[in-house]
């Protein structure tokens, strides 16, 4: 029996030890908190364990003992890991999010192929899964002169509230991340950066009715890379329910996304927001995750479609989030990925995504878009 560690006992972190259990796997969750670890094993079966991710030795001496380590830990500590990862010769996973981090993590390339073990970094629902299925479409219209390949998800309250019509359901300082950072796009097949929460569209989507998408960073992950000069435009957008994107866009305009300590209080306004949105953000209310994912080449379309719910044991943004990675954990595990550093969508492909779902009640339906009429 091969043994698992989750890094992160969040609760991405709890439905990814749940799932590694389920396949068979002997599962360590670990976290800096014993009480947290604890509770996140008694649901999911798994060992607790208290590590400090930010002790070298116990970090080597921890990942030494696994053969596959999911790390659930704040972004900032992706690169620290994965190195730790690949000199222990354990597998490394991650749900990533940061393509700053990500560059770098994927430099591990070299070192973790001669190590015989393999580091996937943005291994969640987007980057991730709607990564996989898209370089899929692209694939099935020829991988070359593809007019566009579009990204929607979003992460939604079933019953929104509020003037942000949204709910807390991960950790603000992920979100925050996603709504500050350039991002990465191709336009006329060659890469470019668009601002955050900017190119606001509409979109209809039965029966929630109209919903609007604007750009977010990280989502896109490695396919600019993968398609600059293949596909004429690709971009990959964040939905949300009407009204969204203007508060935030004004928050980053006004410089609370800032990290840096401000002259005078001393204070970094983006630790104030974060603890606003900790604080006031509506929680734990019923979730649902959409992603439409198309591609068109002249007159053929092709596309996959998600409608994902709270299944009662996780929300729907902890499955979409943690059973792609231990989809492909498992897959590693059993011997069918090759080692090195890449992404996601070069480590597995649609058509074994979709088939390692299936079991937890993902379902993922092919989906053909409609022309778009006209914004009012």
């Amino acid at each position: 029996m091969t043994a698992v560690a989750i890094l992160g006992s969040g609760i991405v972190g709890t439905a990814a030890a749940w799932d590694m259990n389920r396949r068979g796997h002997k599962v360590v969750v670990a976290d800096a908190s014993l009480a947290a670890a604890t509770s996140a094993g008694d649901i999911a079966n798994a060992e607790p364990l208290q590590i400090d991710a930010t002790n070298e030795r116990e970090l080597r001496a921890f990942l030494g003992e696994v053969d596959l380590v999911v790390s659930g830990v704040p972004y900032r500590f992706g690169v620290p890991v994965a190195q730790a990862a690949v000199e222990t010769g354990t597998h490394y996973l991650d749900f990533g999010g940061n393509p700053t981090i990500v560059r770098r993590q994927l430099d591990l390339d070299e070192a973790a192929t001669a190590a015989g073990v393999t580091v996937v970094p943005d291994c969640g629902l987007a980057p991730g899964m709607a990564n996989v299925l898209a370089v899929g479409v692209a694939g099935a219209l020829g991988n070359d002169e593809i007019d566009e390949l579009r990204l929607r998800v979003g992460a939604l309250p079933a019953h929104p509230v509020g003037t942000l019509g949204y709910q807390r359901v991960f950790n603000p300082v992920g979100l925050i991340n996603e709504y500050a950072e350039p991002c990465e796009v191709l336009h006329n097949g060659e890469f470019a950066t668009e601002e955050p929460l900017t190119g606001v569209e509409h979109i209809d989507w039965e029966p929630l009715g109209r919903l609007e998408a604007f750009h977010t960073a990280g989502g896109s992950s490695s396919l600019p890379k993968i398609f600059a000069g293949k596909v004429a435009e690709l971009d990959y957008k964040t939905l949300r329910f009407p009204g969204h994107s203007a508060p935030f866009r004004a928050m980053l305009e006004l410089g609370l996304f800032d990290e840096a300590a401000q002259t005078g209080t001393g204070i970094a306004p983006r630790e104030v927001l974060l603890e606003a949105l900790s604080e006031h953000l509506p929680a734990g209310g019923d979730d649902l995750v959409l992603v439409r994912v198309w591609a068109r080449r002249g007159g053929q379309t092709t596309g996959y479609e998600i409608v994902d719910r709270n299944d009662e044991r996780f929300s729907a943004l902890a499955r979409t989030t943690a059973f792609p990675a231990t989809a492909l954990a498992h897959l590693i595990l059993d011997g069918r990925a090759e080692p090195g550093a890449r992404s996601m969508d070069g480590a597995m492909t649609a058509h074994d995504l979709i088939a390692e779902l299936e079991p937890v009640g993902i379902q993922i339906d092919e989906f053909s878009p409609q022309p778009k009429p006209p914004e009012d």
